[in-house]
């Protein structure tokens, strides 16, 4: 059993399969130290590997290239799950994977990682300058960031603008992986949006705050706007019995 989240339902792909178990043992070497940011909550190796051949390591030609992470609520730990995935993912594949923070009311990718949230996507929407220029590459192998950058105008019409669609067809074009942190799905239309220009959505709801009403809304929300919703992420889960007793089973 998980012990901070579990893949609680996938949607049926057409075509494709559930993901099977990997031939070889998968590597998640923590590059980073998770810096202490209001939604952390650190997640296994195990938990890690899980989500992302969940997610990402489907057999055949469906597997997810940009998918984005959204919360039902806010808290409930999506930043820190999408990061560690995207760092689990370029452990464990010779592609490039690009990290973006697209929360842009709310950023913390940039905490998460240790690193300065400079020029980034918010600047990168407001301008004509390609992509790759507000792009930075991470230490380690194989893993880039676009922070959410400083602009601070109105945010609405930038995440719903075509503008937006465009700039995640030019990062289709240089990395193999793209994972979206999104604001909450019940606070803000942004995910929805998002999700439409990806190629699916996980739903982080927490274990300890997340009523069932406001994950069935955001479930709802997001399938009702044509995205496709590639499962939910339980976290924060506690348990009954001592920790040590739990790293043995």
């Amino acid at each position: 059993m998980s012990k901070y989240y579990e893949v609680l339902q996938r949607t049926a792909v057409k075509g494709g399969g559930r993901a099977g178990v990997l031939p070889a043992p998968l590597r998640v070497p923590r590059t980073y130290e998770m810096r202490p940011v209001p939604d952390a909550h650190v997640l296994s190796h195990e938990e890690l590997v899980k989500l992302i051949q969940t997610v990402f390591l489907l057999p055949g030609d469906n597997s997810p290239r940009v998918v984005v992470f959204t919360g039902a609520e806010s808290a409930a730990g999506c930043s820190s799950i999408c990061a560690g995935a995207a760092e689990a993912l370029s452990a464990n594949v010779d592609e490039p994977v690009c990290l973006v923070d697209s929360n842009l009311r709310y950023p913390s990718l940039h905490l998460c990682l240790g690193v300065e949230n400079s020029k980034g996507l918010g600047e990168a929407l407001a301008s004509t300058e390609p992509i790759q220029d507000y792009v930075r590459k991470l230490p380690g192998e194989g893993m880039w960031l676009l922070s959410a950058g400083h602009v601070s105008s109105p945010l609405a019409w930038t995440i719903n603008s075509s503008r937006m669609g465009a700039r995640i067809s030019e990062l289709r074009q240089s990395y193999r992986f793209i994972l979206m942190d999104s604001p909450s799905v019940n606070v803000y239309s942004d995910a929805i949006c998002l999700g439409q220009s990806a190629d699916g959505v996980v739903l982080v709801v927490s274990a300890n705050s997340t009523r069932k009403e406001a994950g069935r809304r955001a479930k709802e929300s997001l399938e009702m706007a044509g995205a496709r919703l590639l499962g939910a992420v339980l976290n924060n889960r506690t348990y009954p019995i001592p920790q040590p007793i739990y790293d043995h089973l």
